[in-house]
């Protein structure tokens, strides 16, 4: 692994409507941050769910620059997870080792947003991220490692707790028409091992207890959700995002009012009309 990554960071999901999806995500039992807004030059906004050492980023465009160019281009095709973050815990020395192998990576690149408080005040969150370059898309996701300056502005108490009892990102899971070349791929933009699951997919892990990213194709995505809706899904891409849950059982009860199926593994399958083009899958901690 990359000495200065720590393991998954983030997910950003981008929506067309940003009011919508955080409406959307508050139905399926999470606790949402206040609306954040990104400097000027990103011209997005965002809300984010907190859990222990990882989050949900919900993102949407608010002013079009040449910045957000890309996510506007991949909103113009679908919703879902667009980037991929890592955590690092020195920016500029991660795109000096990046670039020593031959990778042209960018940055560091600093910005920061103003942070609404649950107890009525407000900080200032601040980042300093690389980016991996912009036609290396493992699975169909753009790759990026965030530095948090201000760890405690994120990271706050109140917004870690949720009605679903989500606690963390297990694994994403990636369609893709070759999985075994993705996942390569992506190994070694990270400097990571890949190894073959029983079912063929390929899982990727990021670094400690973080969550694993898993490559699989569409077989065998329907393979581990029998009678979820995988064919609307596109055939390189976030396909499903799995949520360690602290107790199942309040977790479907904090689910009960949405569409849901049971995985095998006995897991709770919210389909990805519910959750921005993304299916959701909450198992057992």
């Amino acid at each position: 692994m990359m000495e200065q990554l720590v393991g998954l960071d983030h997910v950003v999901v981008v929506v067309r409507d940003l009011e919508r999806a955080a409406r959307d995500w508050r139905d399926l039992g999470f606790t949402l941050s206040p609306r954040g807004t990104h400097s000027a030059h990103m011209g997005t906004g965002n809300y984010t769910i907190m859990f222990g050492e990882d989050y949900i980023e919900l993102l949407g465009v608010l002013a079009p620059t040449p910045h957000n160019a890309p996510t506007r281009d991949w909103l113009a095709r679908r919703e879902g997870i667009e980037r991929i973050a890592f955590t690092t815990t020195d920016a500029a020395a991660g795109v000096a080792e990046l670039q020593a192998r031959g990778v042209a990576a960018t940055g560091p690149l600093d910005f920061g947003r103003p942070v609404e408080l649950p107890d009525g005040g407000s900080t200032q969150a601040r980042f300093r991220t690389f980016n991996w370059p912009v036609d290396e898309q493992p699975g169909g996701v753009r790759l990026f490692a965030c530095q948090h300056l201000t760890r405690d502005a994120v990271w706050v108490p109140q917004l870690q707790r949720h009605a679903n009892r989500a606690t963390r990102i297990g694994r994403i899971e990636l369609l893709s028409r070759d999985p075994s070349a993705a996942a390569a791929r992506m190994a070694r933009l990270i400097d990571a091992t890949p190894t073959q699951q029983d079912d063929g997919a390929w899982r990727v892990p990021t670094g400690g207890a973080r969550a694993d990213l898993v490559f699989l194709d569409r077989a065998a995505l329907a393979g581990r959700y029998p009678g979820a809706a995988v064919d609307p899904l596109a055939d390189e891409g976030a396909a499903a995002l799995v949520l360690r849950v602290a107790d199942l059982a309040r977790a479907r009860e904090a689910l009960a009012a949405v569409p849901a199926l049971d995985s095998p593994s006995g897991g709770i399958v919210v389909p990805a009309g519910r959750a921005s083009g993304l299916m959701l899958v909450f198992e057992q901690a």
